[in-house]
């Protein structure tokens, strides 16, 4: 058995989803099972309708569900122009849209969104996109069943970055999903979205579908999971940045977590962990060329002292600074029991003794964190930072590498510079408007000098 998860560049219009089903066919021997993504744009525009109705611009919500319905039923009459249940198809999409209007008016009633409202409107993304894809797929001769992932995908109530339940999730994936595999079915289900034990309507976290996809892949204890989207698997560098980035044929679990953690945009960063749990392989293909050769992912594959090199910008660093820390227990505890406590995540962190500073990403609103942080001391928040993430599992540490890292930024200012706990990652971070030249000049460091063998 393997999973695919198509994600939303993969099934963006009719010919992907077209494309979609050829990749599904090909595997059919293997058992697939299929997670999709909404479409490319769906989810964005779904939150956005949903704060314009929360503001009373009941009129622009109203007219965002209309361009989703326009949407949906453009590219059904693309697939399904001779589709016996074509009609059937249509009358479902605007069915779900005709919902997702009534949650839009309830909303410019209410007057305000909740994480709770703001899931059950971003559920709707996958939702068209399932029983759209299912139509495209039975139309074209898979043999395919719709499965409402919230009928599996069980988890907590902590809405819009729910977590799942294992136990229960696990049971609900095989007690639904085995029988159809035996009979020879194709399940599809949307990726991201879930429920409570209660039937509460929930989401997993933008990128979600990712994770998604290797939650059931590890409870059916798979042979692969696949992800397909569109670029060609994991590369040295993000192409955005550096045009030189080159594909990586083959990496370990753990530099594809970090990597992901750190900004490599075409992995989920939980994706890897049910995986690493079931030793499953993580394939990265392109949907746009399914022949090409992808990136594979396990807990194998050769260790080099530094695979890739990711970055991401929009970062704030939290410094906090007081003499208590000298000589006091427990200090650090409270402090990172200030972040929990706002559900802030902390990336990197680094320590002297009478300060600690770490990144957080998204830093926009702060406000609240900061109040209870200055009871541990004075509070200082520099924004319009970014994260640089050598990786690499053979880095432990090394001090060549290191050496050679920081002699390739010379003349760029670090504001922080940490090893991580395994020696798996050097990070640094840098001001944001210098995110691109450091970025470049250490993948020419590393990945383009001719006397660079890393």
């Amino acid at each position: 058995m393997i999973v695919l998860k198509f994600g939303g560049t993969s099934v963006a219009d009719a010919d992907a989803i077209a494309r979609a089903a050829t990749i599904t066919r090909s595997r059919l021997e293997q058992r697939p099972i299929v997670v999709v993504s909404a479409l490319a744009g769906v989810t964005s525009a779904l939150l956005t309708l949903a704060e314009h109705a929360a503001d009373g611009q009941l009129v622009l919500a109203l007219r965002g569900v209309e361009a989703i319905r326009d949407r949906h039923l453009h590219e059904a009459d693309a697939l399904l122009t001779e589709a016996s249940d074509g009609d059937d198809t249509r009358a479902e999409l605007s069915a779900l849209c005709d919902e997702l209007a009534s949650l839009g008016e309830a909303l410019s009633v209410l007057g305000h969104v909740t994480p709770r409202s703001l899931d059950a409107i971003a559920a709707y993304g996958e939702l068209l996109s399932t029983t759209l894809v299912h139509a495209a797929f039975v139309a074209r001769g898979l043999p395919c069943d719709l499965v409402d992932a919230r009928d599996v995908m069980i988890t907590d109530d902590a809405y819009t970055r729910a977590v799942p339940r294992m136990e229960d999730l696990t049971r609900e994936v095989r007690s639904c999903l085995l029988p159809l595999l035996a009979a020879g079915r194709v399940p599809v289900l949307g990726g991201f979205i879930g429920r409570t034990p209660q039937g509460v309507t929930t989401t997993i976290g933008r990128g979600g579908g990712d994770y998604t996809a290797a939650l059931v892949g590890s409870a059916l204890e798979g042979d692969g999971i696949e992800i397909w989207t569109d670029v060609d698997g994991m590369l040295t560098a993000d192409p955005r940045l550096v045009s030189a980035a080159r594909l990586i044929e083959e990496i370990r679990f753990d530099e594809a977590a970090e990597l992901a953690a750190f900004g490599a945009k075409v992995l989920h960063p939980s994706t890897i962990a049910p995986a690493v749990q079931r030793g499953i392989p993580v394939f990265i293909y392109n949907a746009r060329h399914p022949g090409a050769t992808g990136t594979r992912i396990t807990a194998d594959a050769p260790r080099r002292a530094v695979c890739a090199i990711a970055g991401k910008g929009d970062v704030a660093v939290v410094k906090v600074r007081t003499s208590r820390m000298l000589l006091a227990h427990g200090f650090l505890r409270r402090f990172f029991e200030v972040f929990e406590r706002h559900r802030v995540s902390v990336d990197v962190v680094a320590t002297s003794e009478v300060s600690v500073s770490v990144t957080v990403d998204e830093p926009r609103d702060l406000d609240a964190l900061v109040v209870d942080l200055r009871a541990l001391g004075d509070v200082t928040i520099e924004r319009h930072r970014a994260v640089i993430a050598i990786v690499g599992a053979g880095l432990g540490g090394r001090s060549e590498i290191m050496a050679r890292a920081l002699g390739a930024l010379r003349g760029i200012r670090l504001h922080m510079l940490s090893v991580s706990a395994t020696g798996i990652n050097l990070t640094m971070i840098v001001d944001a408007d210098g995110l691109q030249t450091a970025m470049r000049a250490l993948h020419s460091e590393f990945f383009e000098r001719d006397e660079a063998t890393p």
